[in-house]
């Protein structure tokens, strides 16, 4: 077999390992259906704790300490670890709570609007320069965000907290430069006291929702350990295995598949306001997105040929 031939099956290998990352995610808001009885930060909780269970599982299969035991031998990377557990955190409790209370159209919006923010953190932050073409991506998105702010007379401020703190928690992790299982074995692992003592807290006083609650609600509670780690799991695989920028291509599946949830299964309130304001976000993101492959750069060049 050539070298072109196992570089392609590697690249749709990839894809693959994408794409159901991205649908699992997509589909998140079904779990958290099912444990609507229990309040938003009750699940958080637990969501923490299962998570670093799972985790610590899952290094111990795979015997990998070592990279575990580097990070917390250095204490500017273990402060790092330490802020984007609290910013994973966040965002997991703002996501869960929208959900919960349906908001699940703003959730995706939020979404939706994440690759922009972290453009302009971009700026802020590394001081890059934005292309004409960036800059006119995150001109579509603020009109978008300001359509939906002027009908309703609220900023969208789920939407922009989920963009902003999963843009934050992303330039963390950029900054630190570990790998996904790792981090999130470590970003569990400093939240998880907080977590554990709360969790005991409520079961201790009674209003816990783990020891009272019937087998499936408890099952279903131990299992968001395994729904968080999987796919995270599959986005690894899949960024090894195929470029980034596919894997920037692929992260629109989640939020799409989240709005048609709200849309149509949560039955939403989805207004003509709501779709002028996201197709004002889409045009934005479609064209970060060729952008960024350098489609819309090519053409430019082949029109200023002509």
């Amino acid at each position: 077999m050539s070298l072109d031939l196992i570089d392609a099956d590697k690249n749709r290998a990839g894809i693959w390992y994408g794409v159901a990352a991205y649908t699992l995610w997509g589909f998140l808001p079904l779990y958290w259906k099912l444990l609507q009885v229990v309040p938003p930060i009750e699940i958080l909780f637990h969501r923490i704790f299962w998570s670093f269970i799972f985790m610590i599982i899952i290094v111990a299969i795979k015997r990998d300490w070592k990279a575990i035991l580097a990070v917390m031998a250095n204490r500017k990377k273990l402060l790092l670890v330490f802020f984007s557990g609290v910013l994973i955190s966040v965002n997991w409790y703002v996501y869960i709570y929208a959900v919960n209370t349906n908001q699940v159209i703003e959730a995706s919006m939020g979404y939706f609007i994440n690759p922009l923010v972290m453009v302009l953190l971009g700026v802020v932050v590394f001081k890059e320069k934005l292309s004409r073409w960036q800059l006119t991506a995150l001109i579509f998105a603020a009109i978008g965000v300001l359509v939906i702010t002027v009908q309703y007379g609220r900023v969208p401020w789920l939407a922009l907290y989920l963009a902003g703190s999963f843009a934050l928690y992303g330039l963390v992790k950029k900054i630190v430069a570990v790998d996904s299982i790792t981090a999130l074995t470590l970003e569990t692992l400093v939240v998880m006291p907080v977590a554990l003592f709360f969790i005991l807290r409520l079961e201790l006083s009674g209003t816990g929702s783990f020891v009272t609650a019937p087998l499936y609600l408890t099952l279903i509670l131990v299992g968001i350990g395994a729904i968080t780690a999987i796919p995270l799991l599959f986005y690894a695989r899949g960024v090894e295995k195929t470029t980034f920028s596919m894997m920037g291509f692929l992260q629109y599946i989640a939020p799409t598949i989240s709005l048609i949830l709200g849309v149509f299964l949560f039955k939403e309130y989805f207004s003509i306001s709501h779709l002028i304001s996201f197709s004002f976000i889409w045009i934005g993101l479609a064209i970060y997105s060729l952008a960024s492959v350098g489609l819309l750069k090519e053409r430019v060049q082949i029109q200023a040929g002509k």
